[in-house]
This record gives structure tokens, sequence and C-alpha cells, in this order.
């Protein structure tokens, strides 16, 4: 119903909005395919070399950063819905863009602990909500969000370092881009101090 409606907005160039419209799809097919492909390589090949991993800790870790990441889904999604002002536009892109990135790290995180023989909760970790809806509210609320995931990855980190590259590799990635967003929310509430 949905792909009929999009459609129906591409009156005047339908095959250029088709081309995007299938390019996007492919980007998002091709890094699922890619999750699940590092999933099955990783299953295959933790046999011996996780034998000093404490599975259950890193899976009960992976169960609290997919929960916290799934929280994270419906804190950005609330956000860009409640943002308003001048800068609404661009937030609300912005923060639909960290809802949908969330989401993913939460597939990943959930693909990870399957793997090592974990079952992925369905619940989402609390979402603590000032209730205060202006733009600064809002990304300092982001902020302490991102900071509390950097420290779920640390966590991580700390149980598998030196004992798996792969889950140590993929630990530092998540720092990394947790810490880039807290960054870039610092600079963003900088314009509200």
């Amino acid at each position: 119903m949905e792909s009929f409606l999009i459609f129906g907005k591409w009156k005047k160039k339908p095959l250029k909005n088709l081309i995007q419209f299938l390019e996007k799809i492919k980007i998002v097919i091709k890094k699922n395919i890619f999750v699940t492909i590092d999933a099955i390589l990783i299953s295959e090949r933790m046999g011996e070399k996780m034998e000093n991993i404490d599975r259950q800790k890193v899976i009960s870790i992976l169960n609290d950063i997919m929960k916290y990441e799934l929280a994270g889904v419906v804190r950005y999604t609330h956000s860009a819905l409640m943002v308003v002002g001048p800068y609404r536009e661009s937030l609300v892109t912005y923060f639909n863009e960290q809802s949908s990135e969330s989401l993913t790290h939460a597939q990943n995180a959930g693909e990870l602990l399957v793997s090592l023989g974990g079952h992925p909760s369905q619940e989402v970790s609390i979402i603590d909500e000032s209730n205060e809806h202006n733009v600064s509210s809002l990304l300092s609320e982001s902020l302490d969000h991102e900071r509390k995931a950097v420290s779920l990855y640390k966590e991580l980190l700390k149980e598998v370092v030196e004992k798996s590259i792969y889950l140590e590799e993929y630990a530092k990635e998540m720092i990394k881009n947790e810490e880039i967003h807290s960054l870039t929310v610092e600079k963003m509430l900088k314009d509200y101090e």
C-alpha cells in the first residue's frame, strides 16, 4: 500500500525517483546481508577461540545494549515529534537519522548475541525523560543517552579485550560511533548556552 503512495507522488520524474528509491533499498539490503553474513561467519569461527570468554556475561551485556539501542529508537522518534522552533526541520532529520541508526545498532547487537547462543530480549530499557521539550532539553537528553551508550560498549570491550578480535573491534567501533554522536550533540548544544 505504501509503495503505491510513494510511486503516486512521482509524476514529474518517475524513473529518476524510482532509481533513487531502489538505490536506497539496495543499500539497506546490502547492509543487512553483511550483518547476516558476519553473524554466520562469527558463529562458525567462535568455537575454540571463544572458550576464554564468559559467554553468558557477554550475552547479557549485548542484551543490555540491544535494549538500550531500542530505547534510543523510541527516544529519538519522540524527540523528532516534539521538537519545535526555527531549526525544527533540520532537527527532525537529525533525530530520525539517530532513530534509524539506533535500530541498526540494536539489530547488530542482537545478531551477535544470537551467534553466541543467546536469546534476544523483547524489552526496552527505561527511558528517562524530563518532559521538557525545548530544543536544549531534547539535545541534553540525547547527550545523556549517547554517553550511557558509550559506557555500555566500554563494558563489553572490557569483557572481550584480548579474548576475541571480532568482538573487541566491534566494541571499539561502536564506542567510536557513540563518542562521535556525543561530540556532535555537544556542538549542537553550544547554540543554546
